[in-house]
């Protein structure tokens, strides 16, 4: 802390720092100190339970997760921000899901990519603070380093963490992102938000996979967004025709979530749908060769996959969907692929289909 900021009204600047947040066009703005003791022991169960799966980082960084101040000396307080992203113009969840021929992506991965986008307002809303009260210490994260960004979220009054482990906010549903601004300024602290699920567990009942194992608890090994995102090897065969056409991420436990009747579409133009992803066939994406994807992906959080485990989701989502000449040729013009990945994943996609005709 610097001298000159023993004379801050702290109050003052926690309450003007909300106001410079929806201004930078977030939609709210919390404040939290770095005591996630409770937090901590649920993680280290969730860990101990083998429920991550192959994502070894989660528990790579030690404490640092759970310890603000361990992750980055000298951390009084975090600045928790949500951001909605619930796309105007994308096709109609359900419809999309509901059509076998076309591509289910994740509602919140159809336009440019996140992190870049709140990291930039993060980091103008902490140069705001500083040409207020002058130089300080601060760490700006977007899924960027070992935060536990839900419970930061949950602690600074942005929602409670729900029975699916997403953050809800009982006026504007779960359609957000979430960043953080860690900070050495003894800022004013929120209260947290209270748990609004009550007795509802629509989420629990819709997922595909049973990933959510007991309330609040999930076992990514069996989410479809860890096996289409996260995953890098082969999907386990037992999960295959549970993908059905979901060939990056899985919105479901969100769709059927009753708060989000509240959540308000997004108005940032970043997060509109592009190169057609919203409702795209399966055919025509598995048609894409890797410069293709590169091209089109441009930008986007979808990159993060590459192009092999691309085509291993749709060869996934091409075996869930109807039998048709189309569907077959396609399959087959990708068994004998450069790729064992692909080719594994293309025959499977093919047996179903001949399962069917016999």
């Amino acid at each position: 802390m610097t001298s000159t900021q023993h004379d801050i009204d702290y109050a003052q600047l926690s309450r003007q720092i909300k106001t410079w947040g929806l201004e930078l066009g977030f939609q709210q703005v919390g404040i939290c100190d770095t005591d996630l003791q409770a937090h901590e022991h649920r993680l280290n169960q969730w860990l101990q339970a083998g429920y991550h799966g192959h994502m070894d980082y989660m528990h790579k960084h030690g404490h640092k997760r759970s310890r603000p101040e361990e992750l980055i000396s000298g951390t009084l307080r975090v600045i928790s921000v949500r951001m909605d992203y619930w796309p105007q113009q994308a096709a109609v969840a359900d419809d999309v899901l509901e059509d076998p021929a076309l591509a289910y992506i994740s509602r919140y991965a159809l336009g440019r990519d996140y992190h870049k986008l709140l990291r930039s307002r993060l980091k103008k809303l902490a140069q705001r603070i500083e040409q207020s009260i002058g130089s300080y210490a601060y760490r700006v994260f977007v899924d960027s380093a070992p935060v536990l960004e839900k419970a930061l979220a949950e602690k600074s009054g942005l929602g409670w963490i729900g029975k699916h482990t997403n953050v809800i906010h009982d006026k504007a549903g779960s359609w957000f992102f979430l960043g953080e601004l860690y900070t050495d300024i003894p800022l004013i602290v929120d209260t947290p938000a209270q748990n609004h699920c009550g007795s509802c567990q629509s989420c629990i009942d819709i997922c595909p996979t049973q990933a959510i194992v007991a309330p609040y608890t999930l076992d990514a090994r069996r989410c479809i967004s860890y096996l289409t995102i996260e995953l890098r090897g082969s999907i386990p065969v037992e999960f295959r025709p549970l993908l059905g056409n979901r060939i990056y991420g899985c919105d479901d436990c969100q769709i059927v979530c009753p708060w989000n009747r509240f959540a308000q579409p997004s108005d940032e133009t970043d997060f509109s749908p592009r190169q057609q992803l919203d409702a795209s066939t399966l055919i025509d994406l598995f048609k894409w060769d890797e410069q293709t994807f590169l091209q089109r992906t441009e930008g986007s959080a979808i990159r993060r996959i590459g192009y092999e485990c691309w085509l291993r989701n749709i060869a996934v989502a091409l075996g869930n969907s109807e039998t048709t000449p189309a569907v077959i040729q396609a399959l087959q013009e990708k068994i004998n692929h450069d790729s064992e990945l692909i080719r594994e994943h293309s025959t499977w996609a093919l047996q179903q289909h001949q399962g069917q005709r016999d």
